[in-house]
């Protein structure tokens, strides 16, 4: 598979749509509504100060990011991003690939670390995949995610310099 991470554009919102949908709907794994519409999930997905990218084989999109400053004025030297795969391309190395190219991407772009400030802790194949990207837990917010099936779980919060 030859994969083509590129920046999106507004092509990209019906795809970006549908992988959004997809895994925010299933709720264990980002924090946002499940009933998000396309027009919300576009807004979060398309910040204003901010660049989104997605990840393309065959001419399909199977993935996509987010990049943005974490903070504004003082803290907009360490980037955060978001990162979503469709469930049909999941175990493919994808979110690894969109990662790597995120931290490039970042460093390009002047930033100095990235954090993810909610990394759901029973998500442990993004936690695992961060981990062998760099990334080191460097808190634990108890019980702040409301999981479907398992209830309250902790999140994480990881960083790593770049």
């Amino acid at each position: 598979m030859a994969l083509t991470i590129r920046r999106a554009g507004d092509a990209d919102h019906d795809a970006i749509w549908r992988i959004f949908h997809e895994v925010v709907s299933a709720g264990d794994t980002y924090p946002y509504p499940l009933d998000t519409t396309r027009d919300q999930a576009l807004a979060l997905w398309f910040p204003p100060r901010g660049w989104t990218y997605v990840a393309e084989a065959d001419g399909e999109v199977l993935a996509t990011f987010v990049m943005k400053a974490n903070q504004p004025g003082q803290g907009s030297h360490v980037a955060n991003c978001g990162y979503m795969v469709a469930r049909a391309a999941s175990g493919r190395g994808i979110g690894e690939a969109l990662c790597r190219h995120s931290l490039d991407e970042a460093r390009r772009l002047g930033f100095r670390a990235m954090q993810f400030n909610f990394v759901v802790s029973t998500n442990t194949r993004a936690v695992d995949l961060w981990r062998k990207c760099g990334f080191a837990i460097i808190g634990t917010v108890p019980q702040a995610f409301r999981h479907p099936t398992l209830g309250f779980v902790d999140t994480y919060v990881m960083h790593r310099f770049l």
